[in-house]
């Protein structure tokens, strides 16, 4: 039986060759991995093996239902959130979200002063934080002129996808 760790190691390595299909079969166990195109892949289970996570290949459970599956939050209700409503309220704020998952840094290290401050003006190359992904620091960049107005994420915290980290007021 593959360990998980095993698993996640064949996948990086098949995401960096040219490889498009993987099939390994043992005595108590079956799967394979595809990258061509994107589709979703069924995975039968048997035993306790159950689909494999690839941020690459969509997989879904044939035992989860819509309604199990995590719903984003509608920014467009009747009751928009406080980042939602400061931008509706004023065009001169933008948002800097997270372009991927991963920890959220202030600082190159933990030894070096923070990228910004609120208050700090930025430009649209300064770089405001650093997102570790995958054991890669990933800075990320202002995208416009401005002032900082608020850090809307923790140092060492877990950001997801899409997840607000700045409010820069635009100069």
């Amino acid at each position: 039986m593959l360990k998980i760790g095993e698993i996640r190691e064949l996948i990086r390595l098949l995401d960096e060759t040219s490889i498009n299909e993987l099939a390994i079969e043992t005595e108590d166990m079956k799967f394979r991995l595809k990258k061509s195109d994107p589709q979703v892949v069924m995975v039968p289970q048997q035993g306790t093996y159950g689909p494999l996570a690839n941020p690459s290949i969509p997989v879904v459970d044939s035992g989860m239902s819509q309604s199990t599956l995590p719903q984003k939050e509608n920014r467009g209700d009747s009751t928009p959130s406080d980042s939602a409503s400061m931008t509706q309220a004023d065009d001169s704020l933008h948002i800097i979200v997270a372009p991927m998952v991963g920890t959220f840094y202030r600082a190159p290290s933990p030894d070096a002063p923070v990228y910004v401050n609120p208050g700090s003006k930025v430009s649209e190359k300064s770089v405001v934080c650093i997102i570790e992904a995958m054991k890669l620091m990933n800075e990320i960049e202002a995208e416009v002129q401005g002032e900082v107005i608020e850090i809307l994420a923790e140092n060492g915290q877990l950001v997801e996808y899409g997840q607000p980290l700045f409010r820069i007021r635009r100069s």
